[in-house]
């Protein structure tokens, strides 16, 4: 196993015009690049501007989803051979100073508990250097990322942006933040990479089905690595990933079952009414800060016939 493509590249600019809803291995690439190079993808948008910063909740129940969420290429990279992974480092993320978070009805870890729009428009600081307001009752630190990285598949045909796969896609991992090395299996020709879904912040499970969501621009190194036979992404952090909120600690509820899915749909439910005793917060705005701050942790999987999963809320967010 080798690597190549170490060398300070040459730059590109991928715009607006080249995002596609769909993985396809036959959609000829927008942009050719060698290892090594670093490409800018220019105002990535998750709903093709469906929504504004004076938008209100009655968008989220017309929403088209066949307009949500875009990826920005594909990128064909001079080199890339099936059986070899595609390293991918965000560089840059510049967003717009607007977000939203979103209830949509029908989507989402307790879309049976939930069944109206609800929508919170953030201001949020360009530097992310600054927590951002939720309504009233929260202040979230930021750690921008894409929530949907990946190449094409080798099985040919078009499928949706909305699940992640094998060859990554809309994995929605928030620790796929700056510096992070993430490592895709090639299985076509070029890799064929593509990128979209911006965030500046989520927690772990994004269980309302959207996290800060935010126009951007990413830019993001692309290099080769020879061989590696990956079934699966991978990924290496330089650091530690969760200490920006760890500082006052967390609360935390849990879910016990023996089903995963069940469990941590109990876990939530019990944050949102936690969160409603201690903070005055209404179900809606408490399951919004859940998928933008929480995390689920599944905490024991081996003690049949039940498991345990954990919802972390970080204190933090209180100061």
């Amino acid at each position: 196993m080798n690597q190549t493509g170490a060398a300070k590249g040459r730059n590109h600019t991928i715009h607006a015009r080249h995002q596609h809803l769909n993985w396809d291995n036959a959609r000829p690439p927008a942009m050719t690049v060698a290892p090594g190079d670093v490409v800018e993808f220019k105002d990535i948008d998750a709903l093709c501007g469906q929504l504004t910063k004076d938008s209100t909740a009655a968008a989220l129940a017309t929403l088209d989803f066949a307009r949500v969420n875009p990826v920005a290429g594909p990128i064909y990279v001079d080199g890339a051979e099936p059986g070899d992974a595609l390293k991918v480092t965000l560089l840059d993320f510049a967003g717009v100073g607007w977000a939203w978070t979103g209830i949509v009805p029908g989507f989402g870890l307790l879309a049976e508990d939930f069944l109206e729009a609800s929508l919170n428009i953030w201001a949020y600081d360009t530097s992310f250097k600054q927590p951002a307001a939720l309504s009233r009752f929260a202040r979230v630190p930021l750690k921008p990322f894409c929530g949907t990285v990946g190449v094409a598949q080798a099985a040919q045909g078009s499928f949706s942006t909305i699940p992640p796969y094998a060859t990554g896609g809309n994995m929605d991992i928030r620790d796929l933040t700056f510096g992070v090395s993430l490592y895709l299996p090639v299985q076509v020709k070029g890799a064929l990479f593509s990128i979209g879904d911006p965030h500046c912040a989520q927690g772990d499970g994004e269980v309302c089905g959207t996290a800060i969501e935010s126009i951007a621009s990413v830019t993001a190194r692309l290099e080769l690595v020879k061989g590696e036979a990956l079934r699966f992404p991978r990924y290496e952090t330089p650091g530690p990933v969760t200490r920006h909120l760890d500082a006052k600690g967390y609360d935390v509820t849990t879910g016990i079952g023996p089903d995963l899915m069940e469990a941590s749909k109990n876990a939530v439910r019990g944050m949102i009414d936690w969160l409603g005793r201690t903070h005055a917060m209404d179900p809606a705005h408490a399951y919004m800060l859940c998928s933008v701050c929480a995390d689920l942790r599944i905490s024991e999987i081996v003690d049949q016939p039940n498991w345990v999963v954990s919802c972390y809320l970080p204190r933090v967010v209180f100061e």
